[in-house]
């Protein structure tokens, strides 16, 4: 079977994680799934979920393949393999003008380092620029991804 997965759909899981949760690659079916935590500790203890709402039943019967069928799972990049505060650093060692560097760079120091650097790409009119940048990490960590676990991708 030659799975092939969009790299659209990798970056858009990558940029979407939250805590508690996991992006999962099924290598049978090319599918990704969302799972969360709370749903693998209810499968684990094999509580009865035919009482959950719809949807929940639908996560929770995912979170049981992903249980009792591991090996068909590849956990995409998380997000501490996308280290977004280090796409943010690289960023600013890109710029040529030594001012909107410095400046930049001072702004992602400490807390509140997303927020300052947003403000700043937003003072210097640099959306644009920072998003194409951000994008193209986004997919070098997709393609990196796909060839280190042999999955075929699309773009």
């Amino acid at each position: 079977m030659n799975i092939q997965v969009k790299l659209k759909d990798i970056i858009e899981e990558m940029e979407i994680q939250f805590e508690e949760s996991r992006s999962l690659f099924n290598i049978q079916t090319g599918e990704i799934v969302l799972v969360t935590s709370e749903d693998l500790r209810a499968v684990e203890d094999e509580k009865p979920f035919d009482h959950l709402p719809e949807w929940e039943q639908e996560n929770r019967i995912i979170a049981i393949d992903v249980v009792e069928n591991f090996e068909n799972y590849i956990e995409l990049p998380t997000k501490y393999e996308v280290n977004e505060y280090e796409i943010m650093e690289n960023f600013c060692l890109t710029l040529s003008d030594q001012r909107k560097q410095e400046s930049l760079l001072r702004a992602i120091k400490g807390k509140g380092a997303f927020r300052r650097f947003k403000d700043k790409i937003i003072h210097f009119d640099m959306e644009d620029q920072w998003y194409s940048y951000r994008d193209e990490r986004f997919k070098q960590i997709a393609i990196e991804w796909c060839q280190e676990n042999k999955i075929n991708f699309i773009e």
